[in-house]
């Protein structure tokens, strides 16, 4: 006597397949779209620094961070700072000499660079805190986080490669009259945006990484080759202009 035996048609067993695989394919297509919006907004950073920059010079005639005068500059937004304690007054010798001292990710409240931030932010041109903590540290979020949850600085550019966050095979230091870096971005970030900044070769040009943590006067990292960037490793980006 013969079982009927029930199961899928061949027709049925397509249909799942093509299910799966436009599955598959939105997944993978979502995935792709929010790394290429990171992306964008890595790229924002490195291109609204310079906004800040050039908007405070119009305005003030001055570097913000090395705002000699910053306390007649920007008294009248005092209130929004916390206690009305900002902004710093900055007291250093260097103050005044359009050079942005101080490294890139540096946490001494008075340095210039990181002063910068304070200055930016009273004056209107970049979004974040004004009130300098008491106890300055990374990731207290005083410095900008990017998005990847790295920070972002900048500072002056040096034609010194031991003074510099980054160097060239060749052992020059980025170039540039400022230099702006941010961290903990991905490898495969990292090379999407020196292709769609700079040269595609993150070990030259304009626009150069580095392992995060290097210390200064590092060698880039280059984008092809033994020993090159790794897709999933974290780099630091600096870029000068």
């Amino acid at each position: 006597m013969k079982r009927n035996q029930s199961g899928f048609t061949l027709i049925e067993i397509a249909i799942v397949l093509v299910i799966i695989g436009l599955l598959l394919g939105g997944v993978l297509k979502g995935q792709e779209l929010i790394n290429s919006a990171k992306v964008k907004n890595l790229a924002g950073d490195f291109r609204n620094v310079p906004l800040f920059i050039y908007g405070y010079q119009d305005k003030f005639k001055t570097l913000p961070g090395d705002d000699r005068a910053v306390d007649t500059h920007l008294s009248g937004l005092k209130p929004n700072c916390p206690g009305g304690t900002c902004p710093i007054p900055v007291a250093n010798i260097t103050a005044g000499n359009g050079v942005i001292n101080g490294l890139w990710n540096s946490i001494t409240s008075t340095d210039e660079s990181y002063l910068f931030w304070q200055h930016v932010r009273l004056a209107g041109f970049a979004p974040g805190t004004t009130a300098v903590p008491g106890t300055p540290a990374h990731g207290d979020g005083y410095l900008p986080i990017n998005a990847v949850g790295g920070e972002v600085g900048i500072m002056s550019g040096t034609s010194t490669a031991a003074n510099s966050p980054v160097k060239d095979t060749a052992g020059n230091a980025i170039r540039g009259s400022y230099i702006i870096c941010s961290s903990a971005i991905l490898g495969k970030f990292a090379k999407q945006l020196d292709t769609q900044m700079d040269d595609g070769n993150t070990a030259a040009g304009s626009m150069m990484a580095v392992p995060t943590g290097s210390a200064l006067n590092t060698t880039a990292t280059p984008t092809t080759g033994v020993g090159g960037i790794d897709d999933a490793a974290s780099y630091t980006v600096c870029m000068g202009i």
